[in-house]
């Protein structure tokens, strides 16, 4: 995953719901309770670890029961020292304190709660990088520092292809429609990460590696799903209990695809995930950031968002505005000459379609307007107004460039842009021999991607020599 594209918006949920699920969530909670439960008898070790011998009464504390009681209370214990719910006071005695951020829970509000609850999320996902090293004593070195190398571990990596994983996790769930969305399956995940993009059937050894990743990720995603950052069904270990094999790799039959596990990204999920995101050098927008922001912003700011999420920002947009100051506003947003103009007028376009006649006085004062003529016709006449002036030639032929090279930077070569191509060419007769002159800064991209996507032969040739008309014409 590149960080110099923008990665697709979330929709999030309101800070407030966002901290009452963090709230509630198993092991902010149970850090929480040790917090407050520790007092002037409680020790630690010098790594901040709770000292063993009291390690039964927490667990006791937090109704823990099992094999794992100990473990699982040390993991909360853990939590609340790196989220600074607690705080080492007197580091030789092992003397602690209740922390600063204790007091956030309650009394913080929304932010400060989240920021707590981003805290434990870092600590989680850093232990769930880390192996069980049963060898990592017979490891040490001389000089008291582990030999990674020789339990076959980096530190690095292993954190790398978590993050990578996660981030794969966001693009696949985070994306338009949100958190709450089908959940994935876990050989996708998996092999997202390791099966090249460009390869056609895997071989035994990607196979194989795509098996050993599920089941890192089936114990890590285990160690995720206290913390709230996703939902999750582990694999079935009934698949492996008599064979003691890893679940295979390869297709599998849909109906039996949730035992080889299923993960779907939390909303409060999707806030940590993108706070990450960010912090790490991604551009991860959220739908709701443009709101307070001018209409320049908004068009350029939602110029690569999908449809759907391009609509939700722009209704906030839109909500904080009177509807007529609104219109004029996005209309002369949408002027100019860059290479970003068409898809501007594109949005614009798409967000005067969301305003009622109050807006009507706006696309009235454009009508004379060379860049924003067209649209307002359009404006105007879906909305069966009244003497609305008919569009000239040249107008006509400017505003088709113009739609063209908005869908050209929307969406590329797609199939509705192909449609949309043979359309303008079938019902315009004449349609190259007049289009090259029109003075629209991408008449000559425009036209070479019609002889691109038009299946055509001879319309396609027709295409390319006009763009070499307007190129010529350009001293280009």
């Amino acid at each position: 995953m590149s960080d110099s594209s923008p990665l697709p918006p979330v929709r999030l949920l309101p800070e407030a719901e966002l901290a009452r699920a963090a709230l509630s969530t198993p092991l902010l909670s149970r850090a929480a309770r040790l917090a407050r439960w520790a007092g002037p008898d409680t020790r630690v070790d010098a790594g901040g670890e709770l000292v063993e011998e009291q390690l039964p009464a927490a667990a006791e504390l937090l109704g823990l029961v099992g094999d794992d009681a100990a473990a699982y209370a040390g993991e909360a214990w853990r939590v609340a020292v790196d989220a600074g719910l607690v705080e080492i006071v007197d580091e030789e005695a092992g003397a602690v304190a209740a922390g600063e951020e204790l007091g956030q829970l309650t009394g913080g509000s929304p932010h400060d709660v989240l920021a707590v609850w981003q805290a434990a999320l870092d600590t989680v996902i850093a232990d769930a990088s880390v192996p069980d090293l049963d060898g990592i004593v017979d490891a040490l070195d001389e000089g008291g520092e582990v030999d990674f190398s020789s339990l076959g571990w980096d530190p690095q990596a292993e954190a790398d292809f978590l993050d990578g994983v996660l981030g794969n996790l966001y693009l696949l769930t985070a994306s338009e429609d949100g958190p709450g969305a089908a959940p994935v399956p876990l050989p996708a995940l998996a092999a997202s990460m390791i099966v090249p993009s460009d390869m056609g059937e895997p071989t035994n050894d990607v196979l194989e590696q795509v098996s050993d990743a599920m089941m890192r990720l089936d114990d890590q995603f285990r160690l995720l799903e206290p913390v709230g950052l996703v939902e999750y069904q582990p694999v079935d270990e009934a698949l492996m209990a008599d064979t003691d094999e890893e679940p295979a790799a390869g297709p599998v039959d849909e109906a039996d695809v949730s035992r080889y596990g299923m993960v779907r990204l939390t909303p409060l999920g999707a806030y940590g995930l993108r706070a990450r995101l960010l912090e790490a050098g991604f551009e991860a927008p959220a739908v709701g950031e443009l709101a307070d922001k001018g209409a320049d912003a908004l068009l350029d700011g939602t110029a690569a968002f999908p449809q759907g999420a391009a609509r939700a920002e722009t209704e906030q947009w839109l909500a904080r505005r009177e509807s007529l100051a609104a219109a004029r506003e996005l209309l002369s947003a949408a002027r100019g000459a860059d290479p970003g103009a068409p898809l501007r007028r594109l949005r614009c376009q798409q967000a005067l379609s969301l305003l009622g006649p109050e807006a009507e006085p706006a696309l009235r004062e454009v009508l004379d307007d060379a860049e924003l003529g067209g649209l307002a016709r359009v404006w105007l006449a879906e909305r069966g107004a009244a003497d609305v002036p008919q569009p000239s030639q040249d107008l006509i032929f400017w505003l088709t460039i113009d739609t063209v090279a908005a869908q050209l930077a929307a969406e590329g070569n797609s199939d509705e842009l192909q449609a949309l191509v043979e359309g303008l060419a079938r019902q315009h007769a004449g349609f190259f021999a007049e289009a090259w002159r029109v003075g629209h800064p991408d008449t000559a991209e425009v036209l070479e991607a019609m002889g691109r996507l038009h299946p055509d032969k001879k319309v396609a040739k027709e295409a390319r020599k006009a763009a070499f008309k307007a190129r010529s014409q350009h001293g280009v």
